[in-house]
């Protein structure tokens, strides 16, 4: 558990910034956008707000989440798997079920976490002058405070259904791959130690390909969590339910603003993504989805957009999740393997002094 916690963690922080960059991107409300590619992003972020509280703004929430949110995760994992192999139950279905119970299990940590890091990403510093993103925290405290006195406490949890229906196929299918190639590259190598190369690639393309599979998860998701309320719109959409003045269906009701001090009768209306960074960039013109059905978002996004709509982001999608994937699980098993070793040279000395 100690080894899955230091490993995810790592794996989350190194990939801090790209996350804070592709938060700034889906909540922009600007028009023209501020934010657009990639790496002009990162050097605007960089240059007018600096690294702590720019591209690493929102880092405290994200440690302080992802840390027992991956022990939890392994912990779970670990347990369920082994008791699911005991039972009879085969290894493939045992690997995907366990990485299934294991992210449901962890996300009653991680999704509160998320909504306190994002909304700081959003923001940047205090009183940021180079972005108005609508949110204005003095710190970590200070948000957790303002949320639950102004939303109340289940605002720390939006967005988790949707968090839910792309997290958990993730999980499990980047368990159930890796484990396999796992089980491949020692029958390959003949030995359980496969080495660093095999490791970072059995880690890195089980993150990848599940990335790749749950896209269209994560592109609706995102649509549902960014969309804005037709009153805080800057400009219209290319359709004329986008022009009324009513909130749309299924999405959230207009909460008190977590603005700055004596701005209390303003309304916040974006909804932005509350869950591990989507690398989904809104299409320009597209319409709201107008619900909060998955399902639903789906079917609406294919008849306007077409199967590209599904995998708008899949490049970098691909990217964050095979680097973090490899990332967290070479960390975990190396940490493993030397905390085993510890046991076992601890064991032994034990044993040599009770003789």
């Amino acid at each position: 558990m100690i080894a899955g916690g230091i490993g995810g963690t790592t794996g989350d922080l190194l990939m801090h910034s790209l996350d804070t960059v592709k938060t700034r991107q889906q909540g922009d409300p600007h028009v023209p956008p501020k934010y657009t590619s990639m790496g002009s992003s990162y050097a605007k972020i960089f240059r007018q707000e600096g690294v702590r509280r720019g591209l690493y703004s929102g880092v405290t929430p994200a440690f302080l989440g992802s840390f027992p949110g991956t022990i939890i995760f392994f912990g779970t994992y670990e347990f369920s798997k082994r008791h699911m192999i005991d039972s009879g139950i085969s290894p493939s279905l045992a690997y995907l079920s366990a990485g299934f119970l294991a992210d449901f299990a962890a996300s009653f940590v991680y999704v509160p976490s998320e909504v306190l890091k994002t909304r700081l990403q959003l923001q940047g510093r205090y009183n940021n002058p180079f972005f108005k993103s609508g949110y204005n925290y003095r710190s970590t405290l200070d948000a957790a405070r303002t949320i639950i006195r102004q939303e109340g406490f289940s605002a720390l949890f939006y967005g988790y259904k949707a968090t839910i229906f792309r997290d958990l196929p993730f999980s499990a299918l980047q368990f159930a791959f890796y484990e396999q190639e796992q089980d491949w590259a020692k029958q390959w190598m003949g030995s359980k130690n496969i080495g660093l190369p095999l490791e970072v690639l059995t880690g890195a393309t089980a993150g990848g390909m599940a990335g790749v599979i749950t896209c269209p998860l994560d592109v609706v998701k995102t649509r549902i969590q960014t969309q804005l309320n037709p009153i805080d719109e800057p400009a219209p959409l290319s359709v004329k339910d986008a022009t009324h003045n009513s909130n749309p269906p299924g999405t959230a009701p207009s909460r008190p603003s977590t603005t700055c001090r004596g701005s209390s009768s303003h309304q916040q209306n974006r909804l932005i993504s509350t869950s591990s960074p989507s690398t989904y960039t809104r299409k320009p013109g597209a319409i709201n989805l107008d619900t909060s059905s998955v399902f639903t978002g789906l079917k609406i996004i294919y008849k306007t957009e077409g199967l590209a709509g599904w995998f708008r982001g899949v490049a970098p999608r691909f990217v964050w999740t095979s680097v973090q994937s490899g990332t967290m699980l070479v960390l975990y098993q190396e940490i493993l393997r030397q905390l085993e070793s510890h046991s076992i040279i601890a064991a032994t000395g034990d044993g040599h002094s009770g003789g």
